[in-house]
Formats: structure tokens, C-alpha cells, sequence
């Protein structure tokens, strides 16, 4: 029976829990969530590069403008339309512009962008060709993903139409 005894480590007392030790583990656990939300704020103030309006103030001023303006825009029962076209290693952007009887609208420049939705820097201006009256084109490769397209029509300064769409390119 000796041996028994002698094979049983002796049990140490616990550990006492003095105020010292729970304010180091207070400060610890607070120490790594304040840590935590520093860094992950940090990581989502400098990784969001996108903001649909710079000031919402100005946009509400300017917003009785703009249905103005789009209450113009169909009046003029214009025809614009849009198509990607995949040719070769690039992504063909074809804008046709028509009249409210089908004729090729004359006359007009265009402005084209495509808008990223969450990163303002991925952003590309597409330099569309005046290939006929009313048909413009853009080959060049784009990046696969989601975009908003934006078009805009102008004769002289004046935008005429605007339009905003949402496209998916797909990878090859």
C-alpha cells in the first residue's frame, strides 16, 4: 500500500483569485477586443473605396432638377440601347441611339462609364468611337464582374439623355 501512496502525486492547493488577478484579466479582455475593433475598423475604413453620392445634401438640391430633367428625357421617346458583344479577347460595348419614328440620332456625343458598385477605384471611362449617326462603339477588354453602365447623351453642353444600367461581363 505504500507504493500506492507513494504513486499519487501530491495535490497542490488551487491558485487564490486575488483582486490583482482579476484586474489583469479584466484589463487583458478588454485590451484584445478594443485591439480587435481597431484593427477591423481600420481594415473597413481603408478597403471601401466606394460612395454612390459624395454629398446628400447637394443631391437633395439638385434632386427637383433631375426629374425635371428625366421627364424631358421621356418626352423625347428616344430609343438608346446597349449591347455587349463578346469578340475574341475583347468585350464589344455597341450603343445605338433612334428618334421616337426609329431614325438614327445625329448630332450627339457620348459619355460612357463603367461604374464598379463597391469600389470607385476599379472605374473605367469608355472612349466610345462614332462608328454612324446614332451607333457608337468600344472594344477593348473589360474586366469580368458586375458594373453599372452609365450613358450620356449631349448636343453641345447639354445632356439629353442619361441612363444607368446594372451588367455582369463574364470571364472567358
Amino acid at each position: 500500500m505504500n507504493t500506492m501512496q507513494n504513486a499519487i502525486a501530491p495535490q497542490r492547493d488551487p491558485r487564490p483569485l486575488t483582486g490583482r488577478m482579476v484586474l489583469v484579466c479584466f484589463i487583458a479582455f478588454f485590451g484584445i477586443v478594443f485591439a480587435m475593433n481597431a484593427i477591423m475598423v481600420r481594415a473597413a475604413t481603408t478597403t471601401f473605396g466606394g460612395v454612390e453620392t459624395e454629398s446628400s445634401y447637394k443631391a437633395g438640391l439638385n434632386f427637383k432638377n433631375d426629374v425635371a430633367a428625366a421627364e424631358a428625357q421621356d418626352a423625347l421617346h428616344w430609343k438608346v440601347e446597349a449591347a455587349l458583344v463578346k469578340d475574341g479577347g475583347k468585350t464589344r460595348v455597341n450603343v445605338t441611339a433612334r428618334d421616337a419614328e426609329s431614325r438614327p440620332l445625329g448630332g450627339l456625343t457620348i459619355e460612357a462609364r463603367l461604374y464598379h458598385p463597391t469600389d470607385k477605384r476599379r472605374d473605367v471611362v469608355l472612349e466610345l468611337a462614332d462608328v454612324t449617326p446614332g451607333q457608337f462603339q468600344f472594344a477593348t477588354p473589360l474586366p469580368p464582374g458586375q458594373w453599372d453602365l452609365m450613358i450620356g447623351l449631349k448636343r453641345g453642353e447639354e445632356t439629353v439623355f442619361r441612363s444607368k444600367s446594372r451588367i455582369t461581363i463574364k470571364s472567358l
